[in-house]
């Protein structure tokens, strides 16, 4: 049995949450719902609730941990403001022996006589019928003004902690090895067989494992050297500041070059010290749900074959070539990475609808993102800045064929349609990638999202702020 010492910090323009470690005596984070950390809890002179006087909470050094779907209950308290009130109801936690994993504030209208009133939001282990939740919630009701029980949203199935993308990595919407017809490959058998290999690699691959080295064939390195070579000069003239920092440290760190092909395992490493994000190898496509769940854990799903040799410049699907060279270096960069990972925390467990509108707004920025810089628009997607033809036609000045541009907004981007197989008519133009960054952290926290979820990067897990059911879409190997 252990003791924590806990403290309400209120700012009276945004709610204050407390997820408490079930495993640990400490205070595990504090957050608001623009996930700014606090770290100068200050008390407001009108508010004795929020002084921070510790709070004595008992905690079973035994309990399950909380990203368990182990049972637990939600409860709504409204309590007048008085000095020590919360106190007052904390300890019938600790007389009951009930372990409180999260406590949320939030003011609501004045009483009567102008008295001031909390709403209190706390998750606590248990549920109804077991005897000490029962007598806790008697305890309760006299010393509250309002005690409603809370029913657990059912919701999406999402992955809690990094271990669960095993799950979801091999749930391909296609195989390496599922050609059509009018691929480049489908003919060669060679190349069929080495994708073959290099799919089941993949699905070998799990998330503690370093990422297996492949020997890539001077046939594979050659065509790697192509693609090389025409973008190089495009890169110079319409690359983001950011991507071009980037790439010239991947030069030097993960053996970017012409000719060579850099493992994903050097990647890995690099991007982890730089911004704590990792590369992760898949066999195919995956749904818009599950690859955006990998972004919550800042791991991005990538393919580990190229496209076919006898037409390097062409591929009707993304491989190595793409994800190396387009995507890899931006999450080098802060911003990009923080903003990535704001569309994966906002899709865990998201409506159906909602996904795809995070789905529309990941291909107008991290696909085919453009941003203000020095007067001109550069690029920071990945498809334009893996693809010649299309960063041209994107950035460049021909007369003849210019593309609509219109201001990043994800409201709008949500909305606008796309093609796959062709240019985009489309393109967004962020002020910088900063404003994408607080733009799309806006959009998904206005999204009516079942609940609010923050990635601790010490243990790669998720905390979420009330108890859910994780039952809709669950993998088949924990149905």
């Amino acid at each position: 049995m252990v003791v924590v010492a806990a403290m309400l910090c209120y700012n009276p323009m945004r709610r204050a949450t407390i997820l408490l470690n079930a495993r640990t005596p400490r205070l595990t984070s504090v957050f608001a719902s623009h996930r700014s950390m606090s770290t100068n809890p200050m008390r407001d002179e009108h508010l004795s609730i929020g002084y921070p006087q510790p709070v004595l909470v008992r905690q079973d050094s035994t309990a399950p941990h909380l990203l368990s779907d182990a049972p637990r209950t939600s409860v709504l308290m409204e309590l007048t403001d008085r000095v020590g009130v919360l106190h007052d109801v904390l300890r019938y936690f600790w007389k009951h022996d009930v372990n409180v994993s999260r406590i949320e504030s939030r003011p609501v209208q004045d009483g009567p006589m102008g008295k001031k009133s909390f709403d209190f939001f706390v998750d606590f282990h248990g549920q109804r019928g077991d005897d000490n939740i029962e007598e806790l919630l008697l305890s309760l009701k006299p010393i509250t003004d309002k005690l409603l029980i809370l029913d657990e949203k059912e919701v999406h199935w999402f992955p809690r902690h990094i271990s669960e993308l095993d799950l979801i990595a091999d749930r391909t919407l296609d195989a390496g090895t599922d050609l059509e017809s009018d691929h480049p490959g489908f003919n060669d058998k060679a190349y069929r067989e080495r994708r073959a290999r290099l799919t089941q690699a993949a699905k070998m691959h799990r998330w503690d494992k370093a990422i297996a080295r492949i020997d890539y064939t001077p046939e594979e390195i050659a065509t790697w050297g192509a693609v090389w070579d025409r973008m190089e000069s495009l890169w110079d003239c319409y690359a983001c500041k950011e991507y071009m920092h980037s790439l010239q440290l991947m030069k030097t760190h993960c053996g970017y070059q012409r000719d060579n092909i850099p493992q994903q395992q050097d990647i890995s490493e690099f991007l982890k010290d730089r911004t704590n994000f990792q590369m992760r190898p898949v066999a195919g496509l995956l749904s818009s749900r599950d690859f955006l769940n990998g972004l919550a854990f800042r791991v991005f799903f990538s393919t580990q074959y190229i496209r076919h040799h006898s037409k390097p410049l062409y591929t009707p699907e993304p491989d190595i070539c793409h994800e190396l060279l387009g995507h890899a270096p931006m999450f080098a960069d802060h911003d990009f990475a923080d903003f990535s990972q704001e569309i994966g925390l906002a899709s865990l467990g998201a409506s159906d609808e909602d996904v795809q509108k995070l789905a529309h707004c990941y291909w107008h920025s991290v696909e085919f993102g453009l941003c203000r810089e020095d007067g001109k628009n550069k690029a920071y997607g990945a498809g334009l800045l893996s693809s010649f033809g299309e960063l041209e036609y994107a950035c460049g000045h021909n007369q003849d064929q210019k593309p609509e541009i219109k201001p990043w907004d994800p409201e709008v981007a949500a909305h606008q349609d796309f093609p796959i197989t062709s240019y985009q008519p489309v393109y967004f133009l962020a002020d910088s990638l900063q404003d994408a960054k607080q733009r799309m952290r806006k959009f998904c926290e206005d999204l009516p999202r079942p609940f609010f979820a923050l990635h601790n990067a010490q243990t790669d897990t998720v905390h979420i702020d009330r108890p859910v059911r994780r039952t809709k879409g669950a993998p088949d190997s924990v149905i």
